[in-house]
């Protein structure tokens, strides 16, 4: 007969708990973090131990009276910290509530478009109005479409293909992929590249997992073109700072292509198609900044100009 498994119930922590074990791991041991927290450090290494009933596991290794954080710890961190930097934009925008300071656009993009399109579109901007204050916030997917549901940020900048919850997506831009390579590299000479013309080179891939990644491999393996791919990064950026080192060649998007294209990076096209589609993310449930219209028609305006 087989049993139900239970799974242990989440400890219920409280944000003073948390705020602690923060204090602890950013300052490095217990009486600086007592300071930060204005409390003593026999309340402390008692409130830590608590936790660390809590948990079931230990958050530091004791070694000779200081405090080494575990790999444990150091997992936990990275979501506390995620929790804090939002109260902390909390705070901040209650500041600007309080006082009155509500025209500042808040604009989160990928970070790839805040090297490429946004600088372009907020020339545009900036231009029609000079005394107009923008925060650019360069977000990683899922995160920016999770903060662009929660209504954080006046507009946003992805590649998504569907609307997050609560959220317009307007389609403003729709290229292809290119090729960027090295200086003097024999493909040069070519004005347009087939998969064919891939084999056997050095090929610097995006993340695995990356919607362009997945694509590309499958172009290559549906042309049966066999290349070296022992190099990998999430960034355009740095694929193209690779190649332009001689590490590779590659294929990415032509905004940052362009951006980047000089002497020592070629940009050519590539001849079968893979679409990359720039879209605005406009929140439904907040009211308007009263300059986002403004703001989106730079923007697509920019667009317009990057389009070949």
């Amino acid at each position: 007969m087989l049993h139900a498994t239970h799974l242990p119930i989440t400890p219920a922590l409280t944000h003073r708990q948390l705020a602690m074990f923060r204090a602890i791991m950013l300052h490095g041991n217990l009486s600086r973090a007592a300071e930060a927290c204005a409390s003593s450090q026999p309340t402390l290494s008692r409130e830590l131990a608590r936790l660390e009933q809590l948990l079931g596991f230990d958050l530091f290794d004791r070694i000779r009276g200081r405090l080494r954080p575990t790999v444990r710890a150091l997992a936990l961190m990275q979501e506390v910290e995620r929790s804090f930097v939002g109260l902390e934009q909390i705070a901040a925008r209650a500041q600007e509530l309080r006082l009155q300071a509500t025209g500042r656009l808040r604009l989160a993009c990928l970070p790839a478009l805040a090297h490429a399109l946004v600088p372009r579109a907020l020339a545009h901007f900036v231009a029609a109005l000079p005394q107009a204050a923008v925060s650019v916030y360069p977000e990683e997917s899922p995160w920016l479409e999770q903060a662009m549901s929660e209504q954080r940020f006046d507009l946003g900048l992805s590649e998504t293909l569907e609307a997050p919850a609560g959220v317009e997506l307007r389609p403003v831009l729709q290229v292809n992929e290119v090729v960027v390579l090295p200086r003097d590299h024999a493909l040069c000479r070519r004005s347009v590249l087939t998969p064919q013309d891939f084999e056997g080179e050095r090929f610097i891939s995006l993340a695995a997992g990356d919607r362009y990644r997945v694509q590309i491999d499958h172009m290559f393996a549906s042309a049966q073109v066999q290349r070296q791919t022992s190099l990998e990064t999430a960034s355009a950026v740095a694929v193209c700072a690779m190649v332009r080192q001689g590490l590779g060649v590659a294929i990415v998007n032509p905004l940052t292509a362009m951006e980047l294209a000089g002497p020592d990076l070629v940009v050519r096209p590539l001849s079968v198609a893979i679409a990359f589609q720039v879209s605005l993310l406009l929140p439904e449930v907040a009211a308007p900044h009263p300059l986002r219209a403004a703001l989106v028609e730079a923007i697509c305006e920019a667009a317009r100009l990057a389009t070949p």
